[in-house]
């Protein structure tokens, strides 16, 4: 008996990182990923966004490209964390059929891969955008400084408060899936405008936008490993809640 016709080959996962000088933990994070994609039967492809690191970023990710599907794309210069992540979701879109999964986790080894089965069931199920949230049962924060906690449940409640949102708990977590279909039609609405925001408020306005699409939005529980960090954190906190906060305020604003 010949398959049914209607079945096609199975959906991929398109994994995007956004990387700036992750020399020390990219290595171990690509290698825990391919266990995890081969552990779960899941075919995927990698694509690393180097954004202009002065280190060896992207020679390590040229080097388990030699065993793994990885696609490297650069910035000649450093461009910022919401210029890199358009780029590479700009990447993934291309390669992607309307049934794949498009991810994007950190590339400094935090977030760890074994998530992505959850998330990607979570699709399957009917979610258009899936988030690690910090905020669900069952979640885990490992090596998180007290302040950077407290930073991130502040944002949380005055988002929530600002922009309610069946679903959504964490609106700033960077670790999340998204059905292919939806980025494609988010990037003929929005052009290059969809990401817009220079450092990490640009993950806030992503989802803001989205919301705006009438989409199922679900949250699985995060395990972040902030103690497996390499490096210091690229994250200016001071620079973060400025941005965050002036975004909120041209969003309830409609700009």
């Amino acid at each position: 008996m010949g398959a049914p016709p209607w079945r096609t080959a199975a959906a991929r996962v398109l994994v995007v990182l956004p990387a700036y000088n992750e020399e020390k933990g990219l290595g171990a994070l690509l290698q825990r990923l391919d266990q995890s994609m081969h552990e779960d039967g899941l075919p995927y492809q990698i694509i690393v966004v180097d954004d202009g690191s002065r280190d060896g970023t992207a020679r390590v990710a040229a080097e388990h490209a030699r065993y793994m599907p990885i696609q490297v794309e650069g910035h000649a210069v450093n461009q910022g964390l919401g210029a890199t992540i358009r780029d590479g979701l700009r990447v993934a879109v291309a390669l992607a059929r309307d049934e794949d999964v498009i991810v994007v986790m950190d590339a400094d080894n935090t977030h760890t891969p074994g998530l992505i089965r959850n998330m990607v069931r979570s699709v399957r199920e009917g979610a258009d955008v899936v988030i690690a949230s910090r905020y669900q049962s069952g979640s885990y924060i490992r090596g998180v400084p007290l302040h950077r906690k407290l930073l991130s449940l502040g944002a949380r409640l005055l988002l929530q408060a600002a922009f309610p949102t069946s679903g959504i708990r964490d609106y700033t977590c960077g670790y999340r899936a998204y059905r292919a279909a939806v980025l494609t039609e988010a990037f003929r609405r929005y052009g290059d405008d969809f990401v817009n925001q220079d450092g990490f408020s640009c993950m806030v306005d992503i989802l803001l936008k989205l919301r705006r699409m009438d989409l199922i939005f679900r949250e699985v529980p995060l395990i972040l490993r902030y103690d497996w960090k390499q490096g210091a954190s690229a994250m200016k906190v001071g620079r973060t809640v400025a941005q965050t906060l002036g975004l909120i305020a041209r969003r309830r604003l409609g700009r």
